[in-house]
């Protein structure tokens, strides 16, 4: 949902439900509750209570307790990273992984990232999958192979031109050890850096070390692939420069290289009359370096920090596809899930009793893909843990009343009890309506921010 979306008119049990909420006591916690998560989908219910002490006379500070909270609960945000199941929690991971991103690329002291890395040499790398059959497409906007000039958002593109001949067991199996051959890769890119610098792989750690942080994205024809930022740094990471030979030339190559020598053997089924099948990158290999400012035609810092966010939150369901597991009964579940994609998910199935230990039935709702979307290297910059943990600090400090849970001479013993999840149908209204009132706000204060070095409007991570 955009932040200037309307929200549809509810049912009228919706509404009736809505009305009841809102004339309830504790609305007005209520809603400073749901407000606190940004208008989550789906927050976590949990009941408890937490007491600080002071550790040397056992007073007590501070209590609290659920028992005075709207039906007894407190509501955390659900953190699912998915703008299909909760667009409020996912707006927050795509600014968490826009920040991380960016103070790879920028620098941030107060992330721990020293400003000097803006100086070391990166590239913005996009490693796709190989071929499996023409598909509908566009070609610099001419005809496509059917003759057809699709529009941008025209549902066949992507899907095989000639379903009976494309390669559907390929893909499955691309997409199901693209995560394995991704870190395939990172071994290749650490030894033909050395080879290309002339040194051994001993001297090279003790000279470089090579930085990362990438996103997973689905192609139109179901696809993964790869955005990756890779920079070079000194031995002891961004903290230090990595030597004048370092250079993005040097990296360039090293990732080329690197890309056509990473392959994995997936052994033959025999049994089920499967063949041996190599995995390996497509030839389809763009690396690009990043610039610190652009003159309209670079790749800048915040343009790739904003473009690996924005896939940050995306999954296989940008295809059609459910973005829920599959059961073992839910065919009909599969009714409006497109053709191209119907086919991708049924051959995951196919194909489990042949690959048992790669637990293709688990993840056909993924077709196939069973890694993470994002990843980093240890020393690339900041984590995701440290800035939830920043805007967690920063919202304690908002209240006045909250315990400093930093201050060594008090002790905080808490007892938390998971008490379910989600909304009614009436509070789930009202979210959505509170989460688009807080983007909007947002979209406002985005247009009215003149500093250049935010351009997507997140802000401070707290």
């Amino acid at each position: 949902m955009t932040p200037t979306a309307l929200l549809a008119a509810p049912a009228p049990a919706t509404l009736s439900d809505a009305l009841r909420v809102a004339g309830s006591p504790g609305f007005d916690r209520w809603q400073d509750q749901i407000r606190r998560t940004g208008g989550c989908a789906d927050p976590i219910h949990l009941t408890g209570t937490t007491t600080t002490r002071d550790r040397a006379t056992g007073d007590i500070l501070h209590r609290y307790s659920t028992d005075h909270e709207p039906g007894g609960r407190l509501r955390i945000a659900c953190g699912n990273r998915r703008a299909s199941r909760c667009p409020a929690c996912a707006w927050t991971y795509a600014g968490d992984t826009y920040h991380l991103i960016r103070a790879g690329l920028t620098g941030d002291t107060a992330k721990g990232t020293p400003t000097t890395v803006r100086d070391h040499p990166r590239v913005f790398t996009t490693l796709t999958a190989p071929g499996f059959g023409p598909v509908h497409n566009r070609p610099d906007h001419r005809p496509c192979r059917c003759g057809t000039h699709h529009t941008e958002d025209d549902p066949a593109l992507g899907t095989a031109l000639d379903p009976a001949h494309y390669d559907y067991e390929g893909a499955v199996l691309w997409n199901n050890h693209a995560g394995d051959l991704w870190r395939r890769f990172t071994i290749y890119l650490f030894r033909e850096t050395a080879k290309h610098a002339g040194i051994t792989q001993r001297e090279l750690r003790e000279r470089v070390r090579i930085s990362y942080a990438k996103v997973a994205e689905y192609q139109k024809r179901g696809a993964i692939h790869f955005h990756a930022v890779v920079r070079f740094d000194g031995p002891d990471g961004p903290d230090s420069p990595p030597p004048p030979w370092a250079t993005h030339d040097l990296l360039t190559n090293a990732i080329r290289t690197a890309a056509d020598r990473a392959r994995i053997t997936v052994p033959a089924a025999t049994k089920h009359d499967r063949p041996e099948r190599l995995v390996r990158w497509g030839a389809q290999l763009d690396i690009r370096p990043i610039h610190a400012f652009g003159d309209g035609q670079d790749l800048t810092e915040q343009a790739v920090a904003a473009y690996v966010a924005k896939y940050a939150t995306k999954a296989a369901e940008t295809t059609g596809t459910l973005d829920r597991p599959v059961g073992n009964h839910e065919a009909a579940a599969l009714l409006d899930v497109p053709e191209h994609t119907r086919r991708l998910i049924s051959t995951c199935l196919d194909l489990h009793p042949a690959y048992p230990d790669r637990n293709l039935r688990a993840w056909a709702h993924m077709l196939g893909f069973r890694g993470h979307f994002s990843t980093k290297s240890r020393r690339y910059s900041t984590t995701l843990g440290a800035l939830r943990q920043a805007r967690a600090d920063y919202r304690a400090l908002q209240d006045p009343a909250a315990p400093d849970h930093t201050d060594p001479t008090t002790l905080t013993l808490a007892h938390w009890t998971y008490a379910g999840h989600g909304h009614t149908p009436g509070e789930s209204w009202l979210a959505a309506t509170i989460h688009r009132d807080l983007q909007a706000g947002r979209e406002a204060a985005r247009h009215a921010r003149t500093e250049l070095a935010d351009p997507d409007g997140w802000g401070d991570p707290a």
